[in-house]
């Protein structure tokens, strides 16, 4: 009998374990991410703290431990606009690693910040000239020594970006060429070197002079992985635009226009709605663009812009739904994506806190779940856990389970994810907790 979960199991979960009636807001994951090694992973949450986790290489397989955790941003109030700026964390980015210090950046709605993460030695002194006798002589007299205590993990804000976003910035990207970021807002998008925190460079600007004439806003924007003039950011018009900042300072004319037409005859109230694409990630070898909207997954080929290539049904059974969802303001969640580091796989979430791996090149879709109910059953060796799998053997299967819209929990839900570099470990938030699945070795 096949796989359902096609090798895919699940390794770790960090936060609590048993359920809790209300989940502290401030706890709620919003960011993750792991580092270009895969050695190291980050989480960000509501309540303005990052999380770090480090591979313990102790273990077999793929497992993490705790690293360390620090404030990265406070509420703050504008004064000017009568507005309270959210510490929550909207994107984390690690940035290249140079020595044996980790950068990252995090964002909230107004301010980017470049963290310096580092092992600091806590030193004593372990001789000094302190005697109650005294000194007969200067020849006595010795140099206090400093001996290794201890190590620390210290996080310090190298550099504050901020005062350069009218609107809530919705990504951030690192350049390729190691130097220099992209941050992007509702109507603008900003380039930045990683060294110079007072000014930025606008690269796009979609603000008509007229706000009644707005037509669309920017929803995400990426950096192309090896190409460190060429970026892309796409709109709540389900369009991606693709630019190249040799041609002009200001990339207000696109170099490629991604857009698929909408069949007249299926236009509805909530077309433009769930068109509006919230993510995109580039392919590690830039070759193809993933894209996700309300209902679908969509694989871009660079060289043609007329389609995509691939489109894979996420949600097309909420289509009945789309009412109810509108009115509880489920549609306007921001689900992202990503690819798996070898291109070969993409990863997105839904809702009762399911998540799809799609193989593009069997098709295969592996539905899972980041359950509480996972580890708990994870020593499945056990009598009690073997009963339990026969019981369960009765139950719908995963997909079926899926599938069933009036069984799903809109609250629960997997926004945001991520996908090891090197490996086939993902990593996942739902709610306040942190899942970690791998795939077993072929």
């Amino acid at each position: 009998m096949a796989d359902p979960d096609n090798g895919w199991r699940f390794a770790q979960c960090f936060g609590d374990k048993q359920d809790v009636e209300e989940v502290t807001e401030a706890d709620i994951i919003s960011a993750v991410e792991f580092d270009e090694t895969g050695d190291y992973l980050a989480t960000g949450d509501k309540g303005g703290r990052v999380v770090l986790f480090e591979r313990n290489e102790g273990k077999k397989g793929c497992e993490y431990k705790f690293y360390t955790e620090f404030q990265s941003h406070e509420p703050e109030f504008d004064y000017l606009k009568s507005l309270e700026i959210e510490e929550k964390i909207n994107k984390i980015r690690w940035c290249k690693r140079q020595n044996a210090a980790h950068y990252l950046l995090s964002t909230n709605d107004k301010t980017i910040k470049l963290w310096k993460i580092f092992e600091k030695s806590m030193k004593v002194v372990s001789e000094s000239n302190l005697q109650p006798e005294g000194y007969s002589s200067a020849s006595q007299l010795r140099l206090p020594k400093l001996t290794h205590h201890d190590t620390m993990i210290a996080a310090i804000p190298r550099k504050i970006y901020q005062n350069a976003h009218a609107y809530h910035i919705n990504s951030i990207s690192v350049n390729s060429d190691g130097e220099t970021y992209l941050s992007s807002d509702d109507l603008r998008i900003n380039l930045w070197n990683l060294g110079i925190s007072d000014q930025s460079f606008n690269i796009v600007d979609i603000k008509p002079v007229n706000m009644e004439e707005l037509t669309e806003v920017i929803t995400a924007a990426e950096f192309h992985p090896s190409h460190c003039n060429i970026f892309a950011y796409s709109s709540s018009k389900g369009t991606i635009k693709l630019n190249d900042m040799r041609a002009a300072a200001l990339c207000d004319r696109h170099a490629k226009l991604f857009e698929e037409r909408d069949d007249p005859q299926n236009k509805s109230f909530f077309s433009e709605i769930i068109s509006s694409i919230s993510d995109l990630k580039f392919s590690n070898d830039g070759r193809y663009i993933l894209s996700r909207d309300y209902l679908t997954l969509k694989i871009w080929d660079m060289k043609m812009e007329s389609r995509p290539v691939q489109v894979i049904n996420i949600h097309d059974h909420l289509r009945t739904k789309l009412c109810d969802l509108y009115e509880n303001d489920c549609i306007f969640d921001k689900f992202e994506c990503t690819f798996s580091g070898n291109g070969s796989n993409v990863l997105t979430g839904s809702y009762n806190n399911f998540f799809h791996i799609y193989n593009r090149y069997t098709n295969s879709d592996t539905i899972l779940q980041a359950d509480k109910n996972t580890f708990r059953a994870k020593r499945v060796g056990s009598t009690k856990n073997k009963l339990a799998a026969a019981a369960g053997s009765k139950r719908l299967s995963r997909k079926d389970e899926f599938a069933n819209v009036d069984s799903l929990d809109f609250s629960k839900k997997i926004l945001h994810a991520s996908w090891h570099p090197r490996e086939d470990t993902i990593a996942l938030a739902a709610t306040n907790n942190l899942f970690l699945f791998q795939a077993s070795e072929a």
